[in-house]
């Protein structure tokens, strides 16, 4: 930007005919549209330029050679730009679909574990979303594995396997595998699921769901299971995470079933900003921080402080998954904007579609 003179021979490009690409003339355009003005170029040449080019937080002005330089300024576009000079910049209204994606312009934190954060982001690209992954924990063997190994030599003794998340599944089949090589090692138990993405899990193992409650609740797995049938006296299985609310083997048991409750993993605090996502975030704020669990929620707290994260940011909304991920965002004194319907990350998407207007309220 700095520099006085240019290698360029501008008489020449304006008497090419065709369309001008400029990259990375943020600062010199103004000058450059006065040289090939100068060299016989019409004011009146429609000209863009794109900052940022094919990331959500993409920003596109376009003017003419003459009138570039104002309207440049009064945007503040910043580099690195892309600049494009010819008739076909009239063709932008047609061709400008990027920016009418519906998350366009929203800049959307992602706080699922490494492994598990590439579908919710894969979603939120494709629907044009600027995306900060900020994983808040990671997953790691149960700190007990006795419970977990009685339990895989007694599958046949049990009348129900519940599954309360799609960790739980994998966890769960990564030790089975182990131990067996037979799928029907696993016995004649039935299988309950607690959310669609649980059951989407098992089904990727060909398993039957028996037992699916329409939400992912405590009161609600008990009240499909009086429904389906009495579990007085059945033996059931929990597979879950090694800190888990107590609530829902409680309920279980209430109904007479003789419950274990077994870890097959455990989640650990993620610490590390590979990306610089973090620093992004503390600096200039997002629009939407998105939970998946309600661990998720509270590991983020502890790392970051939501409360005084929205402090900073007013305008920062919260999306959950379900009920409990709510649960634990209102328990911070805070209000989830939006729960998916469903309990699906497919859900969580189309909840922040349905309730993301206009361009991203950050901090430029």
């Amino acid at each position: 930007p700095t520099k006085p003179e240019s290698n360029i021979d501008w008489a020449s490009v304006a008497k090419t005919d065709g369309t001008k690409v400029i990259v990375m003339g943020t600062d010199q355009i103004p000058a450059i549209a006065k040289k090939l003005v100068a060299a016989g170029m019409s004011a009146d040449t429609p000209i863009a330029m794109v900052s940022w080019g094919t990331t959500g937080h993409q920003q596109s002005i376009s003017g003419t050679l003459g009138t570039i330089e104002k309207v440049a300024a009064k945007a503040k576009i910043h580099p690195p730009t892309t600049v494009i000079i010819g008739e076909v910049v009239k063709l932008r209204d047609k061709l400008n679909w990027f920016e009418k994606r519906s998350l366009f312009g929203q800049r959307i934190v992602v706080t699922r574990s490494r492994q598990q954060a590439s579908q919710l982001t894969k979603l939120l690209l494709e629907r044009s979303a600027e995306v900060l992954e900020i994983p808040t924990i990671k997953f790691a063997e149960p700190t007990e594995k006795q419970d977990l190994a009685d339990a895989l030599l007694e599958l046949n003794s049990y009348d129900w396997l519940v599954f309360t998340s799609a960790n739980g599944v994998t966890a769960f089949f990564d030790y089975f595998f182990k131990a067996f090589d037979d799928l029907r090692d696993l016995g004649g138990a039935r299988i309950a699921a607690v959310g669609p993405g649980t059951a989407a899990k098992l089904r990727e193992f060909h398993l039957k769901i028996d037992l699916m409650p329409d939400e992912a609740t405590a009161s609600k797995v008990a009240e499909a299971f009086q429904k389906f049938q009495t579990i007085e006296n059945l033996k059931v299985l929990l597979m879950r995470a090694e800190v888990a609310n107590r609530e829902l083997p409680q309920k279980l048991s209430e109904l007479g079933a003789i419950v274990d409750d077994v870890a097959c993993y455990k989640t650990l605090p993620e610490t590390e900003d590979r990306t610089g996502a973090v620093a992004k975030l503390t600096e200039t704020g997002a629009d939407w921080i998105v939970f998946a669990s309600s661990s998720s929620v509270e590991n983020f707290h502890a790392r970051l402080n939501l409360p005084g994260l929205q402090k900073k940011f007013p305008k920062i909304k919260f999306a959950s998954i379900g009920p409990e991920t709510s649960k634990a965002i209102k328990a911070l004194g805070l209000k989830p904007t939006v729960e998916a319907k469903g309990h699906t990350i497919e859900g969580l998407v189309a909840a922040l579609e349905k309730n993301s207007g206009g361009r991203s309220s950050k901090t430029p």
